[in-house]
């Protein structure tokens, strides 16, 4: 269904030659284009096929179904063994490269010590043996350049590749998680897992081979280190043993919290998405405040936990800096107090001193690293693991099964589709009631036949489609259903991608049969004035597209699914009714007449034609049957659905006749009301006339361009840091190096005077021999001179570099913990100003970015700002230091060395710049390949019901795998451009080390050994420190990126002042009254865009009622905007008086309730969706829900207000969630209620409850009401007609009638049959009695002459009682009494007659 993400450029690594992958020469064509041009997805390559989503995803779902068949004998399943089966040789095979390069490092010192006597006084190593020994040290470091870098990145791709395969193996488990797991798992903790969880399998893997390494080099360093200097060795190597299980102990500790950390992360990522995807309903009731107070104390308990962790992450880091060097001093301590000071000769100590380095990078940061790691990858597979156990929606098959279930649901049969459920009884988990959601549902549904479900708000309609679907097991009885299912969502389900995307939905495409739909679904006119027609891009969950433009393209991938059985929850609420009429005669009742349909309604004009009507209350079929039946037990259909008798008798006819012609269309019974060729509309013209709103195409995502900005590193360090913790850390950073160096250097100048001391004793000797002196005490000629031999204090010696060593400890220490400090407080403060501004930015922003591009930057970017960047920025800084000492101790003690340190520095630049550029590039790319896999999942668990419900879960696992392997292949660049320069850069320290060793031969004359070997041991540290070094200042740069698109978020434009200027502030009442005034206001969602409202004059008087109609995309909802200044209109908008353009956000929005078109609950109690502020006591909340009728659904929840609400209300209905935010609005107080298809959702009799609370409730109140059901606002004081953004009529519903064929609002009644015509304008005309005086009276449309007031015991009002009894309904008066008609039929069609009477 993303076409975009597939390009054809093969990867040329897979046929290259050896010498070509050696140093990554495969890359220079990209390389070479990435320094030209920033780099587009199309320039990468295609992934390999070792590294697919779908092979690798496959591969583990194998071994984790071995593990879950362990499940099944009682062993506990693991995670951790099939990942080891999937990819542990692998894995283990790459460590033989680890093994060479590691016992490399051992052999190195031994070379060196050797070199090294040839550089002493009392040399007997000859020159030819000295250039062989330095051509070792450098043959050596080439061979480290071709074994690390197989093994880095052979230890990094496994660790992707088990990155990519949990990811597929949680995707596929999320499109079988049942309804109770969903509710367990919400969307931001699936994208947490997927995002921050996973990444540590990228890193982990690295460092885990270093648990076996270690042990073995610090074994073959014990043994060397024995022969040189017997057991002092112990105390020295014994310091870095002891080193690796005091972190690894503080590694368990890191892990703990950790975890801890990740709970609260999941907590916040959770608490975002819901944010980010309510942000309208956010603005609409000024809820920034409490929820910025509740991300804030949510981020504050997740930093409390993470600066613990750093603190630890701190105690791990510190000690590598200065652990060598302390294992030195207490080995040479050692040395000294067992009197050995004198054998501490160059040779010993710069042996000593490389084989230490060599275990310290293994002991003392290898395995910490292993350890911490390997901690965190096994709380991913734990909490991976958790997730994968979760419950799972059993799947339906062809033998009955323990649930319930029989047949195969996607099944193709060779006989007709049927459905048959028997004595079905289900139960939701986690339901607000504690009685079952279904009891003992019976009713079957043949070829060609249609039911009508209908039912008050709650009493279980969606949750019979659930059942049918096996969304809902049952907990007794059976569902039998045979052929493949279709189904169309009460909320319409759309994606991120083009319009045809979301209607092919990954099928093959046939134009002719798109095109027939496109037409049924009422989709033409819309498609035709979209930029790219169906190609056009539709932002994430359809936010571009008005509601009934997307309510029809789920329709329409409904139908092109060309499905045996339809399953149809309400598709008609949210579209007009001209649209709603076509898409119900042309396919409803046409195009699908020889499928099997359930239609769930609340449009009882509707029930005629059905072939079987079910009404449901509270999850009980109390009444089915077809309409006669129905009708004849003591329901007059006739008066109720307002058909004259004309029609009634014509509408028999055809019962009669369709009933005599089994297989014949249902168009030769369809109600005549709905197909008379008469009407003013046409289904053609229906479809052809009316003008759909222009769609807004998503913006990209915003990528950089170039080097990451100084401003940035600026904005980074101000946010962590103020000026006095900024010079205390760089203070601690460079005093750190300095001792660092010193500590050596005295060590060099120590054993240097001890070298001295031996050169001189040799002399001293050798003089004794040569004269024959055996006293020189007695020798008294004067004439002799007699060489002195230097005394060497070793114990002042040792005490200065204690000394040293214990200030290197101490400021070690104090920059890592003062640096993460500072790390930890810059990623609090700049998360709370990315989320700030988020709540301030425009609504538009949310309307053109998916959530899962937003939710990315608070969950991965985040991440890297709060784990990732602290610990390379303070890497790269220690290192960074690091090489530049060594490279000017080297060229201080042998000038020499720069010679060649210019060219091979030039040429370090070079290389580094033409490799920064393509950097950059790539992981940008990745940073915005990495979105589409959590839209897509985030998109995907929206839909999840849908795609189920169409089988189509195979493609949507083939797609995710397709956004992975896009985001794979930008992965798989960023760690091969990396190898490429890290080959490059090894060679030139292994060139640097060859020139070293080959000018300390050339000028040996002038060097001593301390100093050689101190110059020569560093330079050996250069070797990986280099290459390290300079790979952390890229991945310090590319992680910066995190933080530049954290920093992006923070300077997004913002809305204007939520607070009012005192000047400007309305006075405390405001709106007193409630009046609207509006002249010349026009609206703009962009600058570039179309006018969604044009030139709109109009004034609203206080307390009036106005009904809001227009055909779908008039621009009805775009007024609800204007008001609430969600995007700043032109114009001149008045509220009593006052310029709303003057005063703050806040004044105004608060100044006004709304009843959104689609109702948003978030996560926590039920008192808190009423109540964020808690300005309100239990009884008042308890009062606003009784008033709603909402209290008994409550109620029967133990704990009441305190009930937990669900992701997204899931465990309320669709009509529960609307009356949730009618009890918000009636708390609100306000003198002004915007109603935006509020009862869209409902049944017609909670509907006329709804409309009875607002016309009590609200009676003194200003309120707008926007509704494609005219009977809801056809009471109104006045109506304003919507067309194409304008105003076409404004005026009391009977002058509208009264206008004729002339008029648009009487055109769209009169679309609605001629009895809806008579019976709306009689209740305008009973409406409009009111405002006229007695001797005026009006003319109903029958011809009736009524008076005001109307007598009740009249003749007329005897006559037309019932009618009455509707008018009196929609006023709000009180009914004329009337005798209960007699039930023919018994008491079983008590609850049909309570119900659909009462309309």
């Amino acid at each position: 269904m993303e076409e975009t993400l597939h390009h054809d450029n093969p990867n040329p690594m897979l046929t290259d030659n050896c010498f070509s992958r050696a140093l990554y020469c495969w890359l220079n064509p990209l390389l070479a284009k990435g320094y030209a041009n920033s780099l587009e997805e199309t320039d990468m390559y295609n992934v390999c096929p070792a590294d697919a989503s779908s092979d690798l995803g496959q591969q583990l779902q194998l071994e984790w179904d071995k593990e879950l068949e362990r499940k099944v004998q009682g062993k506990k399943p693991s995670l951790g063994k099939a990942l080891l089966r999937t990819f542990g040789l692998k894995y283990m095979l790459v460590g033989f490269f680890g093994f060479v390069e590691e016992g490399i490092k051992v052999l190195q010192p031994v070379l060196i010590a050797q070199l090294l006597g040839y550089f002493t006084p009392d040399s007997t190593t000859t020159r030819e043996e000295a250039w062989m020994y330095a051509s070792g040290v450098a043959i050596c470091a080439m061979v480290l350049v071709f074994m690390h870098q197989p093994y880095f990145f052979g230890t990094a791709r496994t660790g992707m590749q088990m990155r990519i395969s949990c990811c597929s193996l949680m995707f596929r488990k999320c499109l079988r998680l049942s309804n109770k797991s969903l509710n367990q798992s919400s969307v931001g903790q699936i994208v947490n897992l997927m995002s921050n969880d996973v990444s540590r399998f990228d890193r982990g893997m690295i460092y885990l081979h270093f648990l076996w390494l270690a042990p073995l080099q610090a074994t073959a360093a014990l043994i060397i280190l024995w022969y040189e200097i017997g057991p002092s060795v112990f105390a020295g190597l014994a310091f870095l043993l002891l080193l690796m299980p005091a972190q690894v102990l503080m590694a368990k500790v890191f892990t703990k919290l950790r975890r801890k950390t990740a709970i609260h992360t999941d907590k916040r990522v959770k608490v975002m998405n819901e944010i980010i995807s309510g942000m309208r309903i956010i603005k609409m009731y000024c809820w920034e405040k409490p929820f910025r107070h509740l991300v804030e104390k949510l981020r504050s308990e997740e930093i409390r936990h993470l600066r613990r962790t750093r603190h630890i992450q701190a105690c791990i880091f510190a000690p590598f800096f200065p652990s060598a060097q302390v294992s030195i001093f207490l080995l040479f301590l050692t040395f000294t107090v067992t009197g050995k000071a004198e054998e501490m000769r160059s040779s010993t100590v710069f042996l000593t001193m490389g084989l230490l380095q060599a275990i310290r990078l293994c002991c003392a940061l290898m395995v910490p690293l292993a350890s911490q790691n390997l901690a965190e990858v096994l709380v991913v597979i734990k909490r991976i693991q958790n997730f994968l156990l979760l419950e799972e929606l059993e799947k339906p098959n062809n033998q009955i099964m323990p649930n319930g279930f029989s047949g195969n649901l996607g099944e193709d049969r060779p006989f007709k589709a049927c459905l048959d459920l028997r004595n079905v009884t289900a139960k939701w988990e986690g339901v607000i009631s504690g009685s079952c959601t279904l009891k003992d549902i019976t009713f079957n549904v043949g070829p060609g036949k249609l039911v009508s479900v209908i039912g008050p708000v709650g009493s279980g309609k969606s949750s019979l489609l659930m059942s049918i679907l096996g969304e809902l097991p049952p907990q007794s009885g059976t569902v039998r259903a045979h052929g493949k299912i279709a189904y169309v969502s009460q909320h319409p389900w759309v994606f991120s991608g083009s319009v045809r995307q979301n209607i092919v939905f990954g099928a093959q495409f046939d134009k002719a049969r798109y095109d027939k739909i496109i037409r049924i679904s009422a989709l033409s006119r819309d498609l035709s004035i979209l930029p790219k027609g169906d190609a056009t891009l539709i932002g994430d969950r359809g936010i571009t597209l008005s509601g009934g433009q997307r309510a029809r393209v789920s329709l329409a991938r409904a139908l092109y699914m060309d499905a045996d059985i339809y399953l149809l929850d309400d598709p008609l609420s949210a579209v007009d009714t001209a649209v709603g009429k076509h898409i119900f005669d042309k396919c409803i009742v046409k195009y699908l007449r020889e499928k099997p349909r359930i239609l769930v309604t609340h449009q009882v004009q509707l029930l005629p034609v059905a072939d079987n009507i079910i009404i449901l209350t509270e999850g009980k079929i109390v009444s089915q049957g077809t309409y006669t039946e129905l009708s004849q037990s003591g329901v007059n259909f006739s008066e109720l659905l307002k058909l004259s008798e004309e029609e009634d008798q014509e509408w028999a006819k055809q019962k009669e006749k369709a009933a005599g012609q089994q297989g014949d269309s249902l168009l030769h019974r369809e109600n005549p009301k709905i197909t008379r060729s008469d009407s003013v509309a046409s289904s053609y013209s229906i479809a052809k006339d009316y003008e759909p709103e222009p769609v807004q195409l998503p913006e990209q995502e915003e990528r950089a361009k170039g080097s990451i900005e100084l401003k940035v590193y600026m904005k980074y360090f101000k946010a962590g840091t103020g000026i006095i913790m900024s010079i205390l850390v760089i203070f601690f950073l460079l005093l750190a190096q300095v001792l660092y160096i010193a500590s050596d250097w005295w060590l060099a100048r120590w054993s240097n005077k001890i070298e001295d001391r031996h050169a001189a004793q040799k002399k001293y000797n050798e003089f004794l021999l040569k004269q024959n002196i055996t006293d020189i005490i007695n020798t008294s000629n004067g004439t002799i001179t007699i060489p002195t031999i230097p005394e060497v204090d070793s114990y002042f010696n040792l005490y200065v570099h204690g000394g040293i060593i214990l200030a290197l400890i101490v400021s070690s220490m104090s920059r890592a913990l003062l640096f993460f400090r500072c790390a930890v407080k810059a990623g609090e403060h700049l998360h709370n100003m990315m989320f700030a501004r988020i709540l301030r930015t425009h609504i538009s922003f949310f309307d053109t970015n998916p959530v899962g591009r937003v939710l990315n930057r608070f969950a991965k970017d985040v991440g890297q700002v709060d784990d990732l960047l602290p610990y390379t920025m303070f890497d790269f800084l220690q290192n960074s230091l690091l090489a530049l000492g060594v490279v000017v101790v080297a060229g201080v003690f042998n000038p020499w060395v720069f010679i060649p340190t210019v060219p091979l520095g030039v040429f370090f630049i070079l290389v580094r710049r033409y490799y920064v550029q393509t950097s950059r590039s790539v992981k940008r790319l990745e940073g915005t390949t990495r979105s589409p896999v959590f839209s897509y999942l985030s998109a995907s668990l929206q839909g999840i019901h849908t795609i189920r419900a169409m089988r189509v879960e195979q493609r949507f696992m083939s797609e995710f795998d397709a956004c992975q392997d896009l985001h794979t292949e930008a992965w798989f660049l960023f760690l091969t451009t990396s190898r490429w320069l890290a080959v490059r850069l090894e060679l030139i320290s292994a060139f640097f080390i060859l020139s070293v060793c080959y000018c300390s031969v050339l000028a040996a004359d002038s060097l001593n050994s301390g100093f050689v070997g101190l110059s020569i041991t560093y330079t050996m540290t250069l070797m990986g420190l280099f290459q390290w070094t300079v790979r952390q200042s890229t991945e310090m740069e590319n992680q910066m990126i995190s933080v530049e698109r954290v920093i992006q978020y923070t300077c997004l434009p913002m809305e204007a002042d939520l607070e009012s200027t005192p000047d400007k502030k309305p006075p405390p009442p405001w709106p007193t009254y409630g009046s609207i005034h509006a002249k010349d206001v026009s609206l703009q969602y962009s600058s570039t865009g179309p006018y969604a409202v044009k030139n709109l004059s109009f004034d609203i008087r206080a307390a009036e009622k106005i009904g809001i109609v227009g055909r779908t995309g008039a621009g009805k909802s775009s007024l609800i905007t204007t008001l609430f200044r969600m995007v700043e209109p032109q114009g001149t908008l008045l509220i009593d008086g006052i310029n709303i353009h003057n005063i703050g956000l806040h004044d105004l929005r608060g100044a006004i309730s709304i009843i959104p078109q689609d109702p948003v609950l978030f996560t926590g109690s039920v008192r808190k969706n009423l109540d964020p502020f808690q300005e309100y006591s239990d009884d008042v909340l308890w009062k606003a829900l009784e008033e709603v009728q909402l209290k008994d659904a409550v109620s029967a929840n133990n704990e009441g207000l305190y009930m937990e609400v669900n992701e997204g209300g899931s465990n309320f209905s669709a009509g529960q969630r609307q009356l949730m935010c009618l009890a918000r609005a009636v708390l609100g107080h306000t003198r002004i209620l915007m109603i935006d298809e509020a009862t869209a959702n409902v049944d017609p009799i909670t509907d006329e409850l709804i409309q009875q609370t607002i016309r009590t409730k609200f009676k003194q109140c200003t309120v707008l009401t926007i509704a494609h059901r005219l009977h809801t606002i056809i009471d109104s004081d006045r109506i304003m007609v919507l067309d194409a953004g304008e105003i076409v009529e404004m005026d009391t519903p009977m002058a509208l009638l009264s206008k004729g064929k002339g008029g648009v609002f009487y055109a769209m009644v009169e679309q609605l049959g001629k009895a809806e015509l008579e019976h709306l304008t009689d209740i305008a005309a009973i409406n409009e009695s009111k405002t006229h005086k007695p001797s005026e009276g009006l003319l109903l449309a029958n011809g009736t002459l009524i008076l005001s007031p109307i007598p009740a015991e009249s003749e007329w009002a005897i006559k037309n009682d019932t009618k009455l009894k509707d008018i009196a309904l929609v006023s709000g008066e009180e009914t004329p009494h009337q005798e209960d008609k007699a039930d023919e039929e018994g008491t079983v069609n008590i609850a049909f007659i309570t119900e659909v009477t009462r309309l």
